[in-house]
């Protein structure tokens, strides 16, 4: 389940560092730059989305559980 979360983080990642790379490259036509980032940057949002979902489904039906922070010491 962990190997899931991070895959995904890391994909996310991956997304915005593609979305950088297009808003810093210079030269060439600045609209297909431009629709590339956009593409990039929406990726990372549903990716990060569908992260959160996945989470919060797998609470609900007991895959991963909440351990908090211990207290006292």
């Amino acid at each position: 389940m962990k190997s899931v979360i991070v895959i995904a983080l890391v994909l996310v990642l991956a997304s915005l560092a593609g979305a950088g790379l297009f808003m810093l490259r210079k030269g060439g036509d600045t609209t297909t730059r431009d629709a590339r980032m956009a593409r990039a940057l929406a990726l990372r949002v549903g990716l990060s989305i569908a992260l959160f979902l996945f989470i919060l489904l797998s609470w609900y039906m007991g895959w991963i559980k909440p351990s908090g922070l211990p207290m006292g010491g």
